[in-house]
């Protein structure tokens, strides 16, 4: 939402000399402004951030408050605002991005530099630095915008902050619960917007398309605007890597194509006198589930590929499949042990 300059007037507006408004939770004025001084702004962006948000005014004369508007030197400073190194700025300096405006008002022949400051969608945002130009922000400390004056936060405040992020969390819970209740349990797909993906309920993971996910972050980020009733629909295609995924997985039953079941059932074919459990016992002696020369586990999905690359842990119930190197290793070895009775069958 952009700056409402009709109400940045009404803020001006004098009653015998002096503003009407005074300086709230959500307005600050200041005389001039200086790019040396942005610092100081910074903690009042915070401030802002973790109240309701607000305006910072530069132009206001100080007792009594008379908007003269702003020099040429200081109007010169506020043109040259490079709002990527802002941004830069508050990230490096605070925990989570402060959204924030800029604007030039003109009214009665004279120039102010307005900022409007957003309410923080996540709360509260917190120093994570000692800022080194004037140290006026240190690390650690969180900053609330009071009325008339910005300062650290005070215990009701942060108490207040915490409370509501808990009851956020579970009002989501609540909510979701409570969609799931409706669609069915058996029809929800999860999308996780981290790693872009869609998951179903068989393990099918739906990778989205960067293009497409960068326009379902421009509905999250509130940016795009819309009336209440009304409907989105977000257009995509699915590309090729489904394919080449599926390639990918046939190849490798093509590879390996069986199963430890027949693993077993071919070596007995071939051995008789052998029993399924003494071909489980070779395959663990000789450590053939780790040696892709024989055998790889079969995931069920990326998902699951790519969390043991991660941790090296395996996910349970994994099957491993074998080539037929593997079934002919088996008999070599079992033709060179001594025969032994029959042991009952058993799955691995």
């Amino acid at each position: 939402m952009a700056i409402e300059k009709e109400y940045i007037n009404e803020i001006l507006s004098l009653n015998e000399y002096a503003l009407d408004d005074r300086e709230s939770e959500e307005l600050e004025f200041k005389e001039q402004f200086s790019l040396a001084g942005l610092s100081d702004y910074y903690k009042s962006f915070a401030g802002f951030a973790n109240n309701r948000g607000g305006y910072l005014v530069y132009g206001i004369q100080n007792s009594p408050r008379i908007p003269v508007g702003l020099r040429k030197k200081s109007l010169d400073q506020f043109k040259r605002i490079d709002p990527q190194r802002i941004t830069r700025d508050l990230l490096e300096v605070f925990s989570t991005n402060i959204q924030w405006e800029q604007a030039e008002v003109k009214t009665d022949n004279k120039t102010f530099g307005v900022f409007r400051i957003h309410e923080a969608t996540t709360k509260p945002i917190i120093a994570k630095k000692t800022d080194g130009r004037n140290q006026s922000i240190k690390d650690g400390e969180i900053y609330y915008r009071y009325a008339g004056r910005t300062q650290k936060i005070q215990y009701a405040e942060l108490e207040a902050i915490i409370q509501g992020r808990i009851q956020e969390t579970i009002d989501q819970w609540m909510d979701l619960m409570s969609k799931i209740a409706k669609i069915g349990p058996q029809n929800v797909t999860l999308f996780d917007t981290a790693k872009r993906s869609l998951e179903t309920n068989d393990n099918t993971i739906l990778t989205i398309d960067e293009k497409l996910m960068e326009k379902i972050e421009l509905i999250k980020s509130e940016k795009f605007s819309m009336n209440d009733g009304e409907a989105l629909e977000v257009v995509g295609d699915i590309r090729p890597i489904f394919g080449v995924i599926q390639e990918v997985k046939e190849n490798l039953l093509t590879e390996y194509p069986f199963s430890a079941t027949e693993v077993a059932k071919t070596v007995k074919d071939q051995l008789p006198e052998i029993s399924r459990n003494k071909v489980w016992e070779t395959i663990k002696n000789e450590n053939m589930k780790n040696n892709e020369e024989y055998s790889v586990y079969n995931f069920r999905n990326k998902k699951q590929e790519d969390l043991y690359k991660e941790t090296g842990k395996l996910p349970g119930g994994t099957p491993s499949i074998y080539n037929n190197k593997a079934i002919q290793f088996i008999i070599a070895t079992l033709k060179n042990q001594e025969p032994t009775s029959q042991i009952n069958d058993q799955n691995s």
